[in-house]
């Protein structure tokens, strides 16, 4: 039996190697995080087991840097043990009073760990559990991005019309977004057609604002303090037309994450 283990870095791994007779393989063993790296790991490995089943591989959970590798390492057969980040922490502040860090160090706690350690290896996760966690964190990322542009929209209203908000449910619904996309200042809106601004609520309103708040709404620009900015309306219309964007992009993506979902059988879907 032989243990590995490996220290996950963006462009290199260092890895330290032992067989279970305390005999020293490698403690200083480096590769980048390409194939041909991958492939001098293996050489090694299976130079001194030939067993896949006899070889133990730890490493920590490090996000994205490692996956390559992980991949890389199950398809030649090996199971792969992967530690808490705080749980390797810990064990190496138990073994050691110094406040040694190198990634040579890590590599050699997490072979320790690994020896000593009785846990199973880790499950093999599913292709689609992997890309759902995948998009489900990109969608978390989107909705975030989204979020920061509806605040600058909020900004952008206060210097341009800061009364808006008191007239309407919302200066981030749909209707409110298209009428400041087609009149972005309150000097448009309150010199608009009547016709056209009524026209326009209601289609994005589905009905619910019509001829009335039109009304309201040109006489509430009318006596706004607002300024009458080029330039800062047309930051509006495009912070608008980017959080549009990314909105459709989400819906999309929505999609797609409910057709993860319906392949997987879940029946998460099935909840109210």
């Amino acid at each position: 039996m032989i243990y590995v283990g490996i220290d996950i870095a963006k462009d290199k791994h260092d890895c330290y190697i032992v067989t279970s007779d305390g005999v020293l393989i490698s403690d200083n063993l480096r590769i980048t995080n390409t194939l041909e790296g991958f492939n001098t790991l293996y050489s090694i490995i299976s130079s001194n087991c030939q067993v896949a089943s006899e070889v133990r591989i730890g490493l920590e959970s490090t996000g994205h840097y490692g996956i390559n590798l992980e991949n890389f390492l199950r398809t030649k057969g090996y199971q792969l043990t992967v530690f808490n980040p705080l749980a390797v922490a810990s064990f190496r502040k138990s073994q050691t009073l110094r406040k040694t860090k190198t990634d040579k160090v890590d590599a050699k706690f997490i072979t320790t760990l690994l020896f000593n350690s009785d846990q199973t290896p880790t499950a093999l996760v599913s292709d689609e559990i992997r890309e759902l966690k995948s998009l489900t964190r990109h969608r978390y990322r989107l909705v975030g991005q989204c979020a920061k542009l509806k605040v600058s929209v909020s900004r952008l209203l206060t210097i341009l019309f800061p009364e808006l908000g008191t007239l309407i449910w919302s200066i981030h619904q749909k209707s409110s977004y298209a009428m400041l996309l087609e009149f972005p200042s309150t000097h448009d809106i309150s010199n608009c057609h009547l016709t056209k601004l009524t026209n326009l609520l209601s289609k994005t309103s589905k009905g619910k604002y019509g001829k009335d708040k039109a009304i309201a709404l040109k006489n509430l620009a009318s006596k706004s303090i607002g300024i009458n900015s080029g330039g800062t309306s047309f930051e509006l219309q495009q912070t608008i037309r980017i959080i549009n964007y990314y909105l459709d992009e989400i819906s999309i993506l929505d999609k797609k994450i409910k057709e993860l979902l319906i392949q997987m059988k879940t029946p998460l879907i099935s909840i109210p």
